[in-house]
């Protein structure tokens, strides 16, 4: 019922397809209203095993809706060469039911469902055509089972052909369908195990050499048991393909969520030897962990419980956990060490918390208490959670709720929980790692940086196993002694283990994991000698590592070696949108860009690309689209242009400590030191007379200070409290200073007078980050937690008000990173953005299960 097109969608640089509706179905706009509103509601499904809805419209007379591109061959092309292997028609059974399973439980019957409509892809199967096979479309002369009773028709398919045969995809239509009834979830259920049938043995289960004849064997006769087809078929497997194509809708199986539980079920039991088929009702009450959402929890299942010591090894499988509607998972989570329970930070409605999600569950639960918390980590039991908030280091007992206190913290940045109750966390103390008592107390150090080496952080730590060893990140600018150390309690000493950019963890008994750019390595150490036993093997690419909040670690892994990471497929273009949110313009040189800056005239954007321990600052000629690379081959992020537009300032890793330098912006200038610190500082803004800069400092914990830019040039404080203030902006005049703070327990924005006295107002009603002043110093524009940009009616004179916020648009911003990630122009009519091209609120978090070293290397 409609053409398809491949295009090109300029604005977002991306390859999408594009289907638009014939003029028999367009001209009618009762069959319009239908198809936008089927439409938006297949919208919500976000799954992935369903093609992705981007967007629906009209032009010029045509209705068309543009769909997500897949590359890959359809089912029934695939079909065409022959049955497929059990393993992947398991596999991609399990996939398309879920897929159902998520549009039933939405209140969609797919009504079409057959080999055509789904694509196997690299990332699996995809389920294709919702809402336009539900249109109900008059039945054409001749070919009418039921007269205008009938419900609606599928679309048709090509796999008859000749005068006299069917032409349409009646194999794949349920009894009730048919006679003309109303279908429900059961309608797909039938047509589903048409097609799980046709994969397995590669036949059709319903044939006939005409229209009737098809018709009478799909309401009367049961197709050939697929157990004589292939032998080999497990008999549970035959079974349910049986119940799947009852006549009777009361007598099939209920529900897909049931059909993927006994797929996984049957995935894991391996040989037709050990599947004997029990009763539905009991296998699911055996087998209540495969309540998932997604393909390969029976191999969570083998995971969690013994496995006969003769079975074979469960393939390697990946599911992938959405966030919750509305909200988006952030760059902080972690598996328990039992590998049964997922932390995650997540950000939703305006809130920042922990959800826990059970493997062997279907859906994330948020944990209370936990309100604005980074960087959780699990105690040794899996019973009890360790995270940071408001520059503190908590623990949550996940059983009774309660949350206690243990120490300051400062930024939090990494945290491990020993079997000897013992914790160790970084953040407080001058780049090194602390140590705390589990039940609370004052922190002291557990390591010291050591300068003949150029220590500047140490991070991430992880205990090992015996509860005294641990390893850790150190940064020390040198890319030779950079990497992966090992230490251990009652010693301040550490040796290099693996050189590395990025943090590590280790696996028991022995493997070490770790990214190389964007790939996932694992390799086998020797921790009695401290070094490297064997070569590196590639574990998971385009992991997401190009995060600039500080050396974050973008995986996770459990005791038995499941691990959960970060896609890095999403892109981050600069995207010019105005008040209404509709795109007016982007750049095709830029892809990556974190933290930005736009010079006074609006004519050129700062940038840095990157990971933060090997990134450059870079300005784009936004009239010409033309980068070039301020620095190079150095550590430099954190980009601001002066108040002049001259300089741009930026934040430099150097070999010892961090700086902050500018450079000319055009001509071949000399690079300038301007400070140099201890601390992690950072340039905010200038002061509009260009003598000072408003730095934001982790001395502490986040706070702003001020940087004279003549004289002895100390820092001396401006907000400097226990809680956490960053990204501050001067108003135009440089009388007012917006800000960022959590001091009520959740990020908002404030403004006090500058020079800074104890007087504050509150900009942002329900959460919000990134303060930007418009040019005339009336509007504050901010990004609310829930990623809407929001402007803010300011009066700035003698006094200081503010009115109502207004939402202007929804953006994909990701609220939970430190560097600034849009702009807007003077007049307050344009806002250029780092833009992803995925949204977050759509990008699942992945967690692999049974990977396998090699034989070499084991």
């Amino acid at each position: 019922m409609g053409e398809v097109y491949r295009a090109r969608d300029t604005r977002l640089d991306r390859t999408v397809a594009i289907k638009v509706l014939p003029s028999e179905v367009a001209n009618s706009p009762e069959r319009r209203a239908r198809f936008e509103r089927e439409a938006r509601a297949v919208s919500s499904l976000n799954h992935p095993h369903i093609c992705t809805l981007h967007d629906i419209g009209q032009q010029d007379g045509i209705d068309y809706i543009v769909m997500e591109h897949l590359d890959g061959e359809s089912l029934a092309d695939r079909l065409a060469k022959g049955p497929l292997p059990l393993d992947q028609a398991l596999r991609h059974a399990a996939e398309i039911a879920d897929a159902l399973d998520r549009a039933h439980r939405h209140g969609i019957v797919h009504r079409d469902l057959k080999p055509g409509n789904v694509m196997l892809t690299k990332s699996g199967a995809k389920l294709l055509d919702f809402g336009l096979a539900k249109l109900e479309l008059p039945t054409p002369p001749g070919r009418g089972v039921g007269g205008e009773g009938t419900s609606a028709l599928p679309t048709r398919e090509k796999p008859l052909t000749g005068k006299g045969m069917l032409l349409g995809t009646y194999q794949y239509m349920a009894p009730e369908q048919l006679e003309g009834k109303d279908a429900d979830a059961r309608t797909d259920i039938f047509a589903f195990g048409s097609v799980l049938y046709e994969m397995v043995t590669g036949k059709r289960a319903f044939e006939g050499t005409s229209q009737a004849s098809l018709i009478g064997a799909i309401l009367k006769d049961e197709p050939q048991p697929i157990s004589t087809l292939q032998p080999m078929t497990p008999p549970a497997l035959d079974r349910l393909v049986r119940q799947c194509l009852a006549k009777d809708p009361d007598d099939r199986r209920q529900s897909a969520h049931d059909i993927v539980a006994d797929l996984r079920w049957i995935a894991e039991a391996g040989s037709p030897a050990e599947i004997t088929g029990p009763a539905g009702a009991q296998r699911s009450a055996r087998f209540a962990w495969a309540l998932a959402a997604v393909a390969t929890l029976a191999a969570v299942g083998a995971l969690l419980r013994p496995r006969p010591a003769e079975a074979p090894a469960a393939p390697r499988m990946i599911l992938s956990i959405l966030p919750p509607p509305g909200g988006a998972w952030t760059d902080w989570f972690a598996l328990s060490p039992d590998g049964r329970r997922l932390a995650l930070v997540g950000s939703n409605e305006g809130r920042m918390q922990i959800w826990i999600r059970r493997l062997d569950e279907e859906e994330a639960h948020p944990v209370a208490g936990t309100e604005g918390a980074e960087n959780p980590f699990w105690s040794p039991d899996s019973r009890a959670l360790g995270f940071f908030s408001q520059s503190k280091l908590k623990r949550i007992d996940l059983e009774s709720g309660a949350v206690q206190v243990l120490c300051n913290a400062g930024l939090g940045r990494g945290g491990t929980w020993g079997r000897e109750g013992v914790i160790l966390f970084s953040g407080i103390v001058a780049g090194s790692l602390s140590r705390v008592p589990a039940s609370g107390g004052t922190p002291v150090a557990a390591t010291r940086l050591e300068s003949s080496r150029g220590d500047s952080l140490h991070r991430w730590p992880q205990f090992l196993p015996d509860g005294k060893r641990f390893i850790l990140f150190v940064w020390t600018g040198n890319p030779d002694t950079t990497g992966i150390y090992l230490g251990a309690l009652g010693s301040q000493e550490i040796s290099l283990l693996q050189p590395s950019r990025e943090a590590g963890q280790l696996v028991p008994p022995d493997r070490l994991l770790y990214a190389r750019g964007d790939v996932l390595v694992t390799q086998r150490l020797d921790l009695d000698r401290a070094q490297p036993a064997g070569e590196p093997e590639t574990l998971v690419r385009q992991v997401d590592v190009a995060e600039i909040a500080a050396f974050l670690r973008l995986f996770s892994a459990s005791q038995g070696g499941i691990v959960a990471y970060r896609d890095a497929g999403s892109q981050r273009p600069l995207v010019w949108f105005d008040r209404r949110g509709k795109i007016a313009g982007h750049t095709s040189a830029v892809a990556g860009a974190a933290g930005l800056s736009l010079s006074p005239d609006e004519s050129l954007a700062a940038y840095s690309t990157g990971t933060l321990s090997a990134s450059d600052v870079w300005v784009l000629d936004l009239k010409r689209d033309v980068p070039t690379k301020l620095t190079s081959g150095s550590v430099a992020n954190t980009p601001l242009f002066s108040r002049d537009g001259r300089f741009v300032y930026y934040r430099f890793f150097g070999a010892k400590h961090f700086e902050i330098r500018r450079r000319p912006v055009r001509g071949s200038g000399p690079e300038e030191t301007v400070f140099e610190g201890g601390a992690f500082e950072a340039p905010n803004d200038e002061t509009p007379d260009g003598k000072a800069l408003i730095v934001q400092s982790t001395q502490r914990s986040y706070d702003l200070w001020a940087l004279p830019l003549e004289g002895d040039r100390k820092l001396t404080p401006l907000v400097a409290t226990e809680s956490s203030e960053r990204s501050a902006r001067l108003s135009p005049d440089g009388h007012w200073l917006a800000y960022v703070s959590d001091d009520s327990g959740r990020l908002e924005v404030y403004v006090r007078r500058f020079p800074v006295t104890e007087e504050k107002w509150q900009v942002s009603p329900r959460g919000g980050i990134w303060p930007y002043w418009r040019g005339d110093g009336k509007e504050i524009y901010y990004v609310g937690l829930d990623g809407a940009l929001m402007a803010a009616p300011v009066s700035a004179g003698q006094t200081f008000s503010v009115g109502a916020p207004e939402s202007l648009f929804q953006t994909r911003l990701r609220v939970w990173t430190i560097a600034r990630q849009y702009v807007a122009s003077r007049d307050g009519q344009r806002f250029l953005m780092i833009y992803p091209t995925q949204d977050p609120a759509a990008s699942p978090l992945h967690v692999l299960l049974n990977w396998h070293p090699s034989a070499e290397v084991r």
